[in-house]
């Protein structure tokens, strides 16, 4: 798999998220380097299991899809 990303505006819009919660709960001042710096380690630890997670969804929703063709598709043909 290759290394997750994020564009620079999601990533940047994520930054202010994470500056914003920690100086609300936790009554802490996160630079915009700290913030960084947690964006890249949720990326790196929660990524690939987040990653992971996502394809088997959809896969399972895809095959649920795939179990119900024949019965959505299947024309009798009364021979």
């Amino acid at each position: 798999m290759k290394p997750l990303t994020l564009s620079d505006d999601r990533r940047e819009a994520l930054a202010g998220h994470l500056q914003r919660l920690f100086a609300e709960e936790f009554d802490e001042d996160l630079s915009g380097f700290r913030a960084e710096a947690v964006i890249d380690l949720m990326l790196k630890q929660l990524g690939p299991a987040v990653y992971n997670q996502a394809v088997e969804d959809v896969r399972a929703h895809f095959q649920g899809k795939l179990d119900d063709l024949a019965g959505e598709v299947w024309v009798d043909g009364g021979v």
